[in-house]
């Protein structure tokens, strides 16, 4: 790329043209700068280099956004102090961003840098909000300076942008291009000099001064494909700045900026599907981290499932609204990014939780909660629109947020400053929809609120709050409402099923709920009994619920996130935070409970039939289940407890006992329970001691349906009662299987599947 602009001067050049490798050549030292990667040495999945794609011309490099970046020495090399008191400083550089950072601390995330911006040395060029972009330098004196993007002039995402910033002290100004542009210019003292930050390492990718957040990530990092970055030390004039633009084009077919394929620059999955402790057939996003799976609906032949996601990192930041798509709810596709923080007044700061319903018209729209922090409160309720009846979009790839918001937090509407995740549906020619909140002074409270249009909204009073004082765990704030109908009970009365997910302080975190009755004119719900119950007995493992009624099958679905149980640090070096449950059918069952079971279409997963057995005592059933080993299985099991009062099966087990996991059902107690006291022998691993809660099998024998997924455990008791939990053994092993009991005991039945991944 040499040959139309004078190349005198050029320090330093990395043209991220290796396409393989760990890596990157600086081409006028001639130094191999490593790039760091946390799968060069990875500790739960095979280890692979750096991804390299396209380029605008030959190959880029791809940083994930939270531990890629590059560390050029300052020292020990020849030129050194090359960018010690310039008069002059020019950088060029393409980018292909693929997320934007919040701006945490107001810092920038760093393209290349070596600053050190408390002592005003050294310069820095990075990315902030919403794509806006800065140059910064040190001056001799002590003055700091910075130049910043005009409005209209942000970086586009998943998009080449050709960046230029030239500092000319003789001169003094300080001048920004973009795509071979002027875009903006500002004036230092003339004769200024940069003021060196001569003992830090010029990075690329990451801020020399970055945040920390839970003592592990480093913020401000650049995400994105990243090329032909060179740093002069004298001002390339703008007729230079535009033929460098303008080679590109030149070399380039059809004369334009190459495109950025989508599947060059999205996160990918692939080096994830190798970790012994991710699941493989629960849904997950591609990398980084999710919370809560939430606003299923079926359109167009297909379930479409939206998620919250941080897609710069495996840490809780930025959120944006993840998207998959599926025929049955079991095989997912990922999609891009369905909704994001934009440079507006609705949601500059978060897209949180909430759901989907249609619109007049049967159209999917999206509800969500608005993260303004320069509102008070910040959080609202907003609307987006797919842009299905214009282009036919059946994927809903496209959205389109309303310009306002809907709902608005009042004071004396709940407990001022929490207000989210609204729950909206349809019921003829109306609209409902519950937002979670709190009482003042309370505890947690669903909010109600009612619509002729969809777009205008009037509040109608708690639809639901529960006694603090006698149910302290439920909290002062509950997240997440989710409201389905169960139809009639045996007597012919209509009956709901309320869910809630308490927070704050004393709270409970899981989801617990009620049945009962839904008094429409009042907008408001009586539960049949006070006391709330669990689905799910696991601990903080079952969490964050959304829900829909199926129009294929007329079922109520429930959706939750599994959460991991592991450290940052952990997290960090997997490069992936927690994933989804398995989609639920739930009912009303003869006896007035709530019944519920994994839906049936994850049978399409089953592989080879490892075993099929009935009434065989203890001893003969371990015996057939000496060689029956796996990570990813289906299991039905049947115990009849005989003498025995406690009764199970241990999961995971290594061949030794050493680590071993027990479900099991103590008759006693009666209690579902779980005994991860010997899960792993890993020193940095969370999970330990014994979880679980009440079971009423009211005499019947103990039927477990256990779901194994790597890192995943499920079990499902008697239809009635879930556990969920997270085991990480240290021992590749650790894939056995036994059935145990503290006493004599018949096994009824067994049988055990095979699964295969989703993905």
């Amino acid at each position: 790329m040499s040959g139309i602009i004078d190349n005198k001067g050029l320090m330093m050049y990395w043209a991220f043209d290796e396409g393989t490798g760990a890596s990157a050549l600086e081409s006028i030292s001639g130094t191999q700068d490593d790039v760091q990667y946390v799968f060069n040495q990875a500790e739960f999945t095979e280890s692979c280099t750096p991804p390299w794609r396209q380029g605008v011309s030959g190959h880029g490099l791809l940083f994930d956004g939270y531990s890629s970046y590059i560390a050029h020495s300052a020292h020990g090399e020849a030129g050194d102090g090359r960018l010690e008191y310039l008069s002059a400083l020019s950088i060029g550089v393409w980018v292909a961003p693929r997320t934007y950072e919040w701006g945490y601390e107001s810092k920038l995330a760093a393209i290349v840098n070596q600053h050190n911006m408390n002592n005003k040395q050294g310069f820095l060029l990075g990315m902030y909000r919403h794509g806006s972009w800065s140059f910064q330098i040190g001056l001799e004196g002590g003055d700091w300076k910075e130049l910043w993007s005009p409005d209209g002039y942000e970086l586009p995402k998943n998009e080449w942008s050709y960046l230029n910033a030239v500092f000319n002290g003789n001169d003094g100004e300080v001048k920004l291009f973009l795509n071979g542009s002027e875009i903006a210019s500002t004036a230092v003292d003339r004769g200024s000099r940069m003021a060196a930050a001569a003992d830090t390492d010029l990075l690329i990718g990451r801020n020399n001064h970055s945040s920390k957040l839970a003592e592990v990530f480093n913020l401000h990092m650049f995400g994105g494909i990243m090329d032909e970055l060179k740093i002069y030390n004298r001002a390339l004039s703008n007729e230079e700045v535009a033929a460098s633009y303008r080679e590109v084009l030149d070399s380039a077919p059809g004369g334009t900026v190459p495109q950025v394929k989508y599947d060059d620059i999205k996160l990918d999955r692939a080096p994830l599907l190798a970790d012994r402790h991710r699941p493989q057939y629960h849904v997950s996003p591609p990398a980084h981290w999710m919370n809560e799976p939430h606003a299923p609906i079926y359109f167009d032949g297909h379930y479409h499932l939206f998620y919250q996601h941080n897609p710069q990192g495996p840490y809780f930041h930025h959120i944006h609204w993840g998207h998959w798509a599926s025929k049955d709810m079991v095989h997912w596709r990922d999609l891009p990014i369905a909704l994001a923080p934009e440079k507006d007044q609705l949601a500059p700061d978060g897209i949180w939780s909430g759901s989907a319903t249609y619109d007049a018209d049967g159209l999917p729209v999206l509800f969500f909660t608005a993260g303004n922090d320069s509102a008070s409160p910040n959080q609202s309720v907003a609307l987006a629109r797919s842009t299905y009846s214009e282009d036919g979009d059946t994927d809903l790839v496209k959205w389109i947020k309303h310009p306002e918001l809907l709902i608005v937090q009042q004071k004396g509407m709940g407990a001022f400053g929490d207000f989210r995740d609204p729950f909206v549906w349809k019921d003829e020619d109306v609209w409902y929809a519950l937002v979670g909140s709190g009482i003042e002074g309370g505890g947690g409270a669903a909010l109600a609120f009612i619509s002729q249009d969809m777009l205008h909204w009037t509040y109608k009073g708690p639809f639901f709050e529960a006694d603090i004082q006698k149910f302290p765990y439920l909290g002062p704030i509950w997240e997440l409402p989710v409201f389905l109908p169960l139809g009639s009970d045996k007597h012919g009365v209509s009956k709901y099923l309320l869910l809630v997910s308490p927070v704050g302080v004393g709270a409970d975190v899981e989801v617990f709920y009620w049945i009962g009755q839904f008094n429409k004119h009042e907008l408001s719900f009586i539960p049949d009994q006070e006391e709330p119950q669990l689905i799910d007995v696991g601990d903080f493992h079952f969490t964050g619920p959304s829900g829909m009624v199926d129009p294929k099958t007329g079922r109520n679905i429930v959706f939750t996130i599994a959460q991991g149980d592991r450290t940052s640090e952990l997290e960090y070096q997997s490069g992936w935070a927690h994933n989804g449950g398995l989609p639920l059918s739930v009912y009303l069952r003869e006896d007035g409970r709530l019944g519920m079971e994994p839906i049936k279409e994850l049978q399409s997963l089953r592989g080879e039939k490892l075993l099929s057995l009935r009434d065989k005592s203890l001893a003969e059933a371990n015996d057939l289940l000496q060689d029956v080993l796996g990570d990813m299985l289906e299991i039905q099991l049947e115990l009849e407890p005989g003498t025995a009062k406690q009764l199970g099966i241990k999961v995971r087990q290594s061949p030794d006992g050493e680590e071993e996991t027990l479900l099991y059902y103590d008759l006693n107690e009666v209690m579902l329970l779980v005994d991860r006291t010997k899960t792993t022998q890993h020193p940095g691993e969370k999970c330990s001691g014994i979880q679980g809660g009440k079971l009423e099998l009211l005499g019947e024998n103990l039927k477990l349906h256990i779901y194994l997924d790597r890192s995943m455990v499920e079990a499902y008791a008697n239809g009635l009662k879930s556990l969920t939990t997270r085991v990480y053994p240290s021992r590749k092993n650790a894939l056995g299987l036994e059935i145990w009991g503290n006493g004599e005991l018949l096994v009824k039945s067994m049988e055990i599947w095979e699964m295969q991944s989703v993905w």
